[in-house]
């Protein structure tokens, strides 16, 4: 395959260089599928390319160097591994990833390591989440007494713990539902009885699962002295299922995680605790009947997926309080004698889109210039609402607008530096605005202005050579070039040096064209680097508003409940 740079050398075990670094990396990530970056393409081995080859319908081939034993091999384009990620997390399998640098030797074998390993329950990846549901990863500990449990939506930030016997931490999982389930290794005979293969599962080390660990990891985390701040500092069981979440993070390469700056106590006695027999027969999540409707198919007429994630919640725990129930119902009746400020709400909400997830991958720096703009648009669009809520004269949804924080400083920021349609990709151009910064500005006028001037040099050699049918043309392997028809050669100046050689015409280069090349390739991969730099700087600016928007987005969710129960009544 093109673009690949395969070790041939083999070791004293008759395996190329290639497929022993490749079972070092597996070693290190017991488990995992490994995905290694070799050119433009991922390749998997051994059984891993088997089981790539059939979760995923790829072919599966065999890769063989000298003497070397041939070994199994599957592999896609790296551009399709969005493609390929979700099939494989789908099938309860862990993805480990490596990298190829830039800076690969030529002669040696270059240094990969793995920088992402994405789990059932640990993803930020659109085609892996599904818009509608939360992604959790629950981690479960088995103490003398009670279980301790952790539950994580590390694409929201949503960190939550409790503790109790293990019927109550049976329905904590049912109405959690989590992706993925980790425990300790020493308690993988009570998991298996408890849970047998209910739940994707991973074992972690046994030293995780002490009380002292957990306290210290969390107390690392949120940079705090105590955990009293957040009321769970008599939780024993939960913290030690907290502590192994952090660790689990720090093992699988998570090492961004701003926007996990808080965890809550579930409070047992707030809500109704469903089993899995009461979700199924009520037909509260899905029908029973193929043909069938849930109550969630109902009730849910929200337009963001925070709020769409929010009802499913309100469903599946249901409120025993009469306090909390009534605000809910009065903020509904307003906008149901409001219908006008219903409307105008709603016309707001749907231009939101997912302010939760943006946000987390701000925090996580995986944002792509495109989605930062979809957070602006968000940022843009709770204006008016915070102006409606405010403008109700309702109590409760006066006080939810008080509450939003408009993020003018970020809002305006990222207005005036991102290209109002930038590429996905930052390494592109046309990233950043005109006037943000002089040096960039010209960059972008070598680079893009560029046309004019080979456009003056072609009609220039086609007048000095009178060589009417004269194109200029670039490929990667040699650059811009001169093509002259086989019927003119004759009238190519003894100064243009011959590249290449074809049926009808031949391929020339000139010191001015090469110059030009020089000069353009200079200047692009400094444009590059610096909008990359001036992105990076846009990203960490809007780090500092993570906390605000995340409150932001659960009053959205909250507001968007209301009005859909408003619309259904």
């Amino acid at each position: 395959m093109p673009g690949k740079k395969f070790s041939t050398q083999l070791n004293s075990t008759g395996e190329t260089r290639l497929i022993q670094q490749y079972n070092q990396l597996k070693a290190k990530h017991p488990g995992a599928l490994l995905l290694c970056r070799v050119g433009d393409f991922y390749e998997a081995f051994g059984e891993d390319a088997r089981k790539l080859s059939e979760i995923a319908e790829i072919v599966l081939t065999k890769y063989a160097n000298g003497n070397a034993a041939a070994v199994d091999m599957a592999g896609f384009p790296y551009h399709a591994l969005d493609t390929y990620i979700p099939k494989l997390i789908k099938a309860g399998l862990r993805v480990a990833i490596t990298n190829q640098p830039k800076e690969a030797s030529q002669k040696g074998l270059i240094q990969r390591d793995v920088v992402e390993l994405v789990t059932p329950g640990l993803s930020y990846h659109d085609q892996v989440l599904e818009k509608k549901q939360n992604n959790y990863l629950a981690s479960l500990h088995f103490g003398p007494k009670l279980l301790g449990i952790a539950f994580l939506d590390v694409s929201t930030g949503e960190f939550v713990i409790a503790e109790g016997g293990q019927s109550y931490i049976e329905k904590l999982l049912q109405s959690f539902s989590p992706s993925e389930v980790i425990f300790n290794k020493a308690e993988k005979k009570a998991f298996q009885k408890a849970f047998q293969d209910e739940y994707h599962h991973y074992a972690l080390e046994d030293w995780i699962y002490h009380f002292e660990y957990g306290y210290d990891q969390l107390n690392a985390h949120f940079k705090t002295n105590s955990l009293k701040g957040f009321g769970i500092a008599n939780l024993k069981m939960g913290i030690i299922a907290a502590g192994a979440v952090l660790q689990y993070l720090n093992e699988t390469k998570h090492e961004h995680l701003t926007h996990i700056n808080s965890i809550a106590r579930l409070e047992e006695e707030k809500y109704l605790w469903l089993d899995k027999f009461t979700i199924r027969n009520l037909e509260l999540l899905r029908p029973q009947q193929e043909d069938g409707v849930s109550l969630i198919d109902i009730l849910d007429q929200t337009v963001t997926p925070m709020g769409a994630r929010m009802i499913r919640r309100w469903v599946i725990l249901p409120l025993k309080e009469l306090v909390p129930i009534q605000k809910r119902l009065d903020a509904v009746g307003v906008l149901v004698a409001n219908g006008q400020l219903a409307s105008h709400i709603l016309a707001s909400l749907k231009q939101i889109g997912d302010i939760e997830r943006l946000i987390s991958k701000v925090a996580a720096k995986r944002i792509n210039p495109r989605e930062l703009l979809a957070l602006k648009k968000a940022l843009a669009h709770t204006l008016p609402i915070q102006k409606l809520l405010k403008q109700s004269g309702h109590e409760q949804l006066t006080e939810l607008g008080k509450q939003i924080n408009t993020c003018d400083f970020i809002l305006e920021k990222i207005s005036k530096t991102l290209q109002p349609n930038p590429p996905i990709l930052t390494n592109q151009g046309n990233l950043i605005q005109p006037g943000v910064h002089q040096e960039l500005d010209e960059l972008h006028r070598i680079v893009f202005e560029g046309k004019d001037y080979l456009q003056q040099l072609l009609e220039k050699a086609r007048h000095e050579t009178g060589i009417s049918s004269l194109k200029i043309g670039y490929n990667k392997v040699f650059g811009f070039y001169l093509e002259v028809t086989n019927t003119h050669k004759e009238k190519v100046p003894n100064s243009w040096i011959r590249k290449q050689t074809m049926v009808n015409a031949e391929r020339y280069i000139t010191e001015e064209l090469k110059g030009y090349e020089e000069k353009i390739l200079f200047a692009q991969e400094k444009m590059y680097t610096l909008e990359y730099n001036i992105y990076y700087a846009l990203i960490e600016s809007t780090e500092a508003f993570v906390p605000h928007i995340q409150e932001n987005a659960k009053i959205l969710a909250q507001i968007d409940c209301y009005v859909s129960f408003a619309t259904q009544a």
